[in-house]
């Protein structure tokens, strides 16, 4: 059987054989990264007397993204990062959002904005989120970041999160030899094509040199593509 990698924006779909599948400690290599940056900061605020700022815009009281905002927070906190926040009503109108996204472009102390997904329904989500300065657009949902991350020969200024936390998961667990992984080469299944997570990781590992295909609803067997026969 070929090697296959397999990522899952949704519940992965079952994998047929014995031993295909690594279990990564991702808990770990977390630990890990925080350390660098928090060595990195560190570094920043002595040379340049500049730390970086983060704000996050959560509208609403869904409990899970009160749960991922307060992680954020907390991450922030951990590596010397400066956390803003703004906390919307869930009634909150589109002016007022954008308002608050407009606040945090033009605050200098404020290097990256989030605006925590999904917002109420009565929101334009893909406009707020396009109010965000490419400059601060640390999800990397703005157009221009995703169309360059698309493009051969182009950077984008940031790279959605999650997919990109794939990728170095994927790098520091290494292969089974406890060598680097090599991506090249490999067939590589993406489970979902979300424009958070499948769609993003499926261009990552397409610059990593990975033969990539994409399952997802409409998928015909999609068993068969993820069990890499």
């Amino acid at each position: 059987m070929p090697t296959v990698l397999v990522l899952c924006s949704t519940a992965p779909a079952p994998v047929s054989g014995e031993d295909v599948a690594t279990v990564i400690d991702g808990k770990a290599i977390a630990a890990t990264v925080r350390e660098e940056i928090a060595t990195e900061v560190k570094a920043m605020k002595e040379s340049k007397g500049t730390v970086p700022g983060l704000a996050v815009v959560l509208v609403g009281e869904r409990k899970d993204s009160q749960t991922y905002v307060r992680s954020k927070k907390k991450a922030c906190e951990e590596v010397g990062i400066v956390s803003y926040g703004a906390d919307l009503p869930a009634d909150a109108s589109q002016e007022e959002v954008l308002d608050v996204v407009r606040g945090f472009n033009e605050d200098p102390n404020v290097h990256g904005i989030l605006v925590q997904l999904p917002l109420p329904d009565h929101l334009d989500a893909e406009a707020i989120l396009d109010e965000i300065s490419i400059e601060k657009d640390v999800d990397g949902f703005h157009p221009l970041n995703m169309g360059n991350l698309a493009m051969r020969g182009r950077s984008p200024l940031f790279v959605p999160c999650t997919p990109k936390g794939c990728l170095e998961l994927l790098k520091r667990a290494g292969d089974a030899n406890g060598g680097p992984l090599k991506i090249a080469g490999k067939k590589a299944v993406v489970v979902g094509r979300s424009n958070i997570v499948g769609m993003p990781a499926a261009l990552l590992l397409l610059r990593e040199g990975a033969t990539v295909e994409i399952v997802h609803s409409k998928t015909v067997n999609p068993e068969e593509e993820v069990s890499g026969q």
